[in-house]
């Protein structure tokens, strides 16, 4: 069984993507940034986008059943590596037990040139389907 998971974020229905999908065990969460209400947040500040982008991605998990316990895999998407300490640590705050499987790329440009950094994150639930 396959669950889609909307955010009711406006790209979306624009574009043809959920937030999450759920696919028996698997949470896989499409790229999270800082827009929140539409609006990107933290303009300049690597650190903090990481950080709204994590809470984004981590509600979606919750939303789907999972949690950050059951990540497997992130992969970090940054405008300039410069930045990869901030979103570095950023990352390891939700993650540092966790220890899940990471990338992380620079990348030549995001869809808002005010964010910085875009995170995706894949969950599998051993326990079985998640609900």
């Amino acid at each position: 069984m396959i669950r889609r998971i909307s955010s009711g974020g406006p790209w979306e229905d624009v574009v043809g993507y959920s937030r999450a999908v759920v696919a028996g065990p698997w949470v896989l969460v499409a790229g999270c940034t800082a827009t929140v209400d539409g609006e990107v947040r933290h303009a300049g500040d690597a650190y903090n986008q990481a950080r709204t982008a994590l809470e984004v991605a981590v509600t979606a998990l919750g939303e789907a059943g999972a949690s950050a316990a059951d990540v497997v895999r992130t992969r970090m998407y940054v405008r300039d590596i410069a930045d990869s300490e901030a979103v570095g640590r950023a990352h390891a705050e939700f993650f540092k037990d966790v220890r899940p499987a990471a990338t992380m790329v620079e990348v030549s440009g995001l869809i808002d040139d005010r964010m910085l950094v875009e995170i995706e994150v894949d969950a599998y639930a051993a326990r079985g389907e998640v609900a």
